[in-house]
This record gives C-alpha cells, structure tokens and sequence, in this order.
C-alpha cells in the first residue's frame, strides 16, 4: 500500500518540478524582451524621421454668426407720454419669413387711440375758438368803423356851422364853437381807442392760435404714436427673437400678451442669404493676416457643415482682452460664402485661417530645433550611433512644425527634444 501511494504521488511531483524549472527558464528571457521594447518605445519617443510631407499653417478663430443686413424691432418709443409698458396683441412667428412692409407685431393701441381722440377734440374745440373770436372782431371792427365815420362826419357838420357865426348871435356862436371841438375831441378819441381795440383784439386771437398750434401738434403726436403701435417690416427676411429680461427672475424671448419697455430690442429682421462672423483677434495673430484671407467655417451647433469665408476688415482700434489689460483685442469681420438653412445668426462658429500650405515640404517638430548662443538654427542629427550638431536653415512654422530648407535630408533620424535636453553620446 505504501509503495503504490509512493508512486501516485511521483507525477505530480514530477509536474511541479518540470513547471517551476521552465519559469525559472523563460522568467528572464521575459524580462529581456519587455526590457528591450521599453528600450524600443523611448528610443522612438525621443528620435524622428524626417520626412516630407504637406505643411500646413492655420489659424482657428472662434466667433458669431450674425446677418450682414438686419433690422432690430424695438419697442416704440412714444412722443409727449409716458408710459412704462406696452402690451403685445399680435407677434409674427420666430423663424417666419416675411416680406417688405409686412406687419412684424401690433401693440395694445387703446390708451394712444383714446389719447389722440382727446387731443383732436381739443383742437377741434379751439380752432372754433379762433373762428369765433375773429367773428367777433370783425363785428367790432364794423361797429368802431361806423362810429369813426359818424364822428367824422359830425365834425365837418360843425365846421359848416361855425362858418355862419357871423350871422348868428353871439350865443350861437358860442354854442357852434362847443359843438365843434366836442367833435374835434370825440374823432380823435375815437382815432386813439380804434387802434387799441384792434391791438387788443389781435393779441386775444394769437393767443388762441397758439393754444389751437399747441393742441395740433399733441394731436399730431398721439396720432404718431397710435401708428407706431404697428410695427411694419423694411426689409424681407426672417424673423428671429432675441432673448431679453422678462422679470420674474428669468430670461427669455416674448410671446402674445407680454409686456414690453419703450426702446427694448426684443425682435429682428434679418437676411440669411448673407451671412458674417465677428471674431476677436489677439494682437498677437494680427500682422499674420490681412483683408482676403480665405478660411473654413464650421459651426459648433452642426458639426456636418463647413462653409467658406472670406476676410473683409479689422478694426483699426484694439481693445482690451479679456485676462489682461496688456494684450489687446481686434474685432475682425468675415463674410460667408454660401448659405445653409441652419446658418443662422448669434450661432457660435470657428473659424480655419489659411496662413499659407506647402506640398511636399520637409518638415520636423518644431522642439527638434534649438538655438545656439548666435541665435542661428540647429538640430542633434544622429550619425554611427550617436548624435551630431547641425546647422539648419528653417521656413515656416506653425504650432507643432517647422520647415527646414536646408541641412536635412528626408530619412534622417534626429533627436526629438527641447533645448533644455542634453543628448547622450552628442558630439559637434
């Protein structure tokens, strides 16, 4: 029994025996391999291949879509009133399109109609006013005409008189005599009297001209301002809402029956078949583009669509950025080429700047390359195992690349490194 169980046992040690002497066998060969792919994986994370390849230099800029032609609706703002807010009846649809003089929106028009009914029968009222006061002046004028010629014609009766005084009695004589400068008195009392009355008259009649003026312009006014209660379009286009302050602690864009301030742009009018983007430009960027300039327009929202554009103008005065005081920032304007029915405007977008591309450039990164004390080009070229100093002359750059016009051949292998780096085995 003792031997049989002695002999069962015997494979599986045997089994063990065999299994920890081929660990112990293929153990450092692993460790020799993963070694040596390390090894493998650094030396082609710090060494590179030149190459040639389609050099490209683009600037991304990121900015809003906005219509070239637009027309901002506002909330009217009233002549001679004052009035906090306006109430929306009828609203065009956002989205909607519309054409040239049709009606955008219409506000409650109640209070200006009624205002303009009173304004009008004020000057209705006042312009009978005038009517009548020039009737009665007239009247009067008649009136002193009459007694004037009556006063004339009583001293020429007394002057006929007084010419007979030398055949009448002396008491006759004296009474001709009184007759005749109570006439004389009365005439030029008359003559005095006459034109202050008329003075008199004319200054009662201007005074109501200018009360019946003054209430024809408020009729004007409240009648301008019943007809702004209905906002036309200029333009054709599409309708688009801007989102406003509505109160109550929200934001948002208005509906029928809402509320408006005076002057508040809660609506526009634009055409989508021209398009533009506003960008800000870093003064930094600023001298590597000028107007003509093309890029790519991409839309954040739709990712699918990619459309050209083209630079128009910068503005001639910065401002300054948004994290500091020191850099300034250029406004920068691009017109879009082409339409699309989701190009809308107040989208954010980006735009690819062609700063200029080459075919089949030699081109390296640009840590490769580092500066000596003369500030002239060079880049750690290996060679026999070890790397050597080489004078290059570089083109363009972007970001990440450099174009080398000279001292590099394609195929060569050079040290991908800062200037901070110290390359082993390194020889001039």
């Amino acid at each position: 029994m003792r031997a049989e169980s002695i002999f069962r046992s015997k494979p599986k040690a045997l089994l063990m025996g065999a299994s920890a002497l081929l660990i112990l066998v293929l153990l450092p060969r692993l460790f020799v391999h993963l070694r040596g792919a390390q090894a493998s994986a650094s030396r082609e994370e710090s060494v590179y291949r030149v190459q040639k390849k389609r050099f490209s230099h683009a600037l991304r800029l990121n900015g809003t879509t906005m219509a070239a032609h637009s027309f901002a609706v506002l909330a009217p703002r009233l002549q001679g009133a004052q009035v906090g807010s306006m109430v929306i009846t009828k609203l065009a649809p956002a989205g909607a399109p519309v054409k040239k003089d049709d009606v955008l929106v219409e506000f409650d028009a109640q209070a200006q109609t009624k205002d303009y009914l009173d304004k009008k029968a004020t000057y209705d009222n006042l312009v009978g006013q005038v009517a009548q006061k020039q009737a009665e002046e007239d009247i009067a004028r008649s009136k002193d005409d009459t007694g004037l010629q009556q006063a004339e014609d009583e001293l020429k009766r007394a002057q006929l008189e007084m010419k007979r005084n030398e055949i009448v009695s002396r008491i006759d004589a004296e009474k001709n005599q009184e007759a005749l400068d109570q006439a004389q008195a009365t005439l030029k009392q008359l003559k005095e009297t006459y034109q202050l009355k008329r003075a008199a008259a004319a200054a009662g009649i201007r005074i109501l001209e200018i009360q019946r003026d003054r209430a024809l312009e408020a009729m004007r006014y409240a009648q301008n301002n019943a007809s702004k209660m209905t906002v036309h379009s200029p333009m054709s286009g599409v309708v688009v809402y801007n989102t406003i302050w509505l109160g109550n602690g929200r934001m948002g864009t208005v509906q029928q029956g809402d509320q408006v301030r005076p002057g508040l742009p809660f609506m526009a009018v634009v055409d989508p078949s021209q398009m533009e983007v506003r960008v800000e430009l870093n003064q930094v960027d600023l001298l590597k583009v000028s107007p003509g300039l093309h890029a790519k327009l991409h839309l954040d929202a739709y990712p699918g669509i990619e459309l050209g554009a083209t630079l128009e103008d910068i503005s001639p005065l910065g401002h300054n950025g948004q994290f500091t005081d020191t850099v300034r920032i250029f406004s920068a304007r691009f017109s879009v080429q082409g339409t699309d029915p989701k190009l809308l405007p107040d989208l954010s977008a980006a735009l690819d700047l062609d700063l200029g591309s080459q075919e089949n450039a030699l081109v390296v990164p640009c840590q490769s390359v580092q500066f000596d004390s003369e500030n002239h080009p060079f880049v750690w070229v290996e060679n026999s195992g070890s790397f050597e100093k080489r004078a290059v002359k570089t083109g363009a750059r972007n970001d990440t690349e450099v174009v080398i016009l000279s001292g590099l051949q394609e195929g060569d292998i050079i040290r991908r490194g800062t200037p901070e780096e110290t390359p082993s085995g390194e020889r001039s």
